[in-house]
């Protein structure tokens, strides 16, 4: 992800090996983008993040450009169209959650994925790995991200690193997460 606009500088990044490209902005701006990418590289290489925070009075609206644009639209017809594009996966990024470590939005992937069927990753408020076990035990996603959870700047802006422990690690794989 970052600032991918061309079709050209989605082939440079694939013949440097990477496997998949990540498109928020360009996908609301150019969203035939996201079909020409899908034929040439198939659409499991294709990903579209898309940012969202909860209206006051229900609903909700979607931004790109680090949550500093407010984009127009429904955002579950959104999802739908670029699935239909060819993108192969949606991020869905809580803007509100992302960083307090309060739980992922299981009501929005909920919604969601009542909307799309390819692979969706649910981004923004992991704060333990019961928020991840939460997750994926409620919504068969294909990932639940978590930034905060393992890397996080301190009192002192230090960067603190967190692992799992040991039982932790078994008690997500006896989930079968």
């Amino acid at each position: 992800g970052g600032g991918v606009k061309t079709i050209d500088q989605a082939r440079k990044l694939f013949a440097l090996g990477v496997e998949k490209i990540t498109l928020s902005s360009a996908a609301h701006d150019t969203p035939e983008l996201i079909t020409e990418m899908a034929n040439q590289v198939g659409a499991q290489s294709v990903v579209v993040v898309v940012d969202y925070k909860k209206k006051m009075l229900g609903g909700y609206d979607m931004y790109s450009h680090n949550g500093k644009k407010k984009r127009p639209g429904n955002i579950f017809q959104f999802a739908e169209r670029m699935e239909k594009l060819g993108a192969g996966e949606i991020v869905l990024n809580s803007i509100d959650r992302d960083g307090t470590m309060t739980g992922f939005d299981l009501e929005m992937a909920n919604k969601m994925r009542e909307s799309i069927s390819i692979p969706l990753t649910i981004l923004g408020g992991a704060g333990s790995t019961d928020h991840i076990k939460e997750l994926i035990s409620e919504q068969p996603v294909v990932g639940a991200s978590a930034g905060s959870l393992f890397v996080f700047k301190g009192p002192y802006r230090a960067v603190l690193i967190n692992y799992p422990s040991r039982e932790e690690k078994l008690s997500l794989m006896t989930n079968n997460i």
